[in-house]
């Protein structure tokens, strides 16, 4: 069998199942090019390699189109379409997981007065844009594409509900907001309405000209706000600070507000994960990261725990 054919036949399969697989279609893509026009048959191991390896040093990337063939190269084996699977036979240690950034307060309120350097003509998001989106990130923990994504109709002030529509996983979902984030939301809203006409299907953030913020505009704004507001990391990580890990903070900092109430947080895990549009616990496990405060109130815990007395 063609090798394009095949691998046309497994993404439509994955996306038959309700996944997105627009990554992994990305890499499939971008194999089937390097490799020509070819059959399954004639795929060599060596060109495998070199196509995974590239040209530079072992990255999470590496492993990612690994995994991106080994589960092409299991659909086609299944189906009898190949006999073998030229995959590596030695897999390297994947380097050390990324750890997310865990902003403090005071460094969100940092970035929140930094935003005033998109005062300008030429700057096409203004700040109260820029405040509204970073508040808005990091009170209900969306991801930046769900937030952009929001039209007019799909943020109800009166009912204080956003409707997050087909995110990751196809799904649409309904996020409750407080008091405060509402309040602020409706502000926006106003500002928003002076600039330009509020059409329902209208985007809900938008730029200086009320056209769409696209994500790259909202990540340079972004890099631009936390230079100004010195907010860097010093740990030797690749990535400075991202947009995506205001999530990760409103993850964490409610994890902590669990504990410091005493709450069963066991129990809210479940609910966390819902609220955050994760298809099972184990999605939010992966975004709570340990940091001092959260390390200190699960200790606490545990340690209440361990002295309690014990009648038996």
């Amino acid at each position: 069998m063609n090798l394009r054919e095949a691998v046309d036949q497994y993404v439509t399969y994955k996306r038959s199942m309700g996944m997105r697989f627009a990554t992994e279609t990305r890499t499939l893509k971008s194999f089937c090019r390097t490799m020509g026009t070819v059959s399954l048959a004639q795929v060599e191991a060596s060109a495998v390699y070199e196509y995974i390896a590239g040209g530079g040093a072992v990255t999470r990337f590496w492993h990612r189109k690994y995994e991106v063939l080994r589960g092409f190269y299991r659909f086609a084996l299944g189906r009898g379409y190949t006999a073998t699977a030229p995959l590596p036979k030695l897999v390297p240690k994947p380097p050390e997981a990324f750890v997310p950034y865990i902003f403090s307060p005071e460094q969100i309120g940092r970035l929140l007065s930094a935003c005033d350097i998109c005062v300008g003509p030429r700057r096409r998001l203004q700040p109260h844009t820029c405040r509204t989106l970073l508040l808005l990130l990091y009170g209900a923990g969306l991801r930046i594409s769900e937030a952009l994504a929001l039209t007019v109709a799909d943020v109800d002030l009166h009912a204080a509900l956003l409707t997050i529509r087909e995110s990751k996983f196809y799904k649409t979902r309904y996020v409750p907001i407080g008091p405060d984030l509402n309040r602020i939301l409706a502000e926006y809203a106003v500002q928003r309405a002076g600039d330009h006409c509020l059409e329902p299907t209208a985007p809900f953030f938008a730029t200086r000209l009320g056209t769409s913020v696209t994500r790259q505009m909202a990540e340079s704004a972004f890099a631009r706000l936390r230079a100004h507001a010195g907010v860097l990391r010093h740990d030797g990580a690749r990535y400075q600070p991202r947009l995506h890990d205001l999530r990760h903070t409103f993850a964490v900092h409610r994890l902590v507000s669990w504990y410091r109430q005493g709450a069963d947080v066991q129990r809210l895990l479940p609910q966390l994960a819902t609220f955050l549009g994760h298809v099972d616990i184990g999605g939010t496990q992966r975004y709570l990261a340990f940091t001092p405060d959260l390390m200190q109130e699960a200790s606490q815990r545990f340690q209440r725990y361990a002295c309690e007395p014990r009648y038996d």
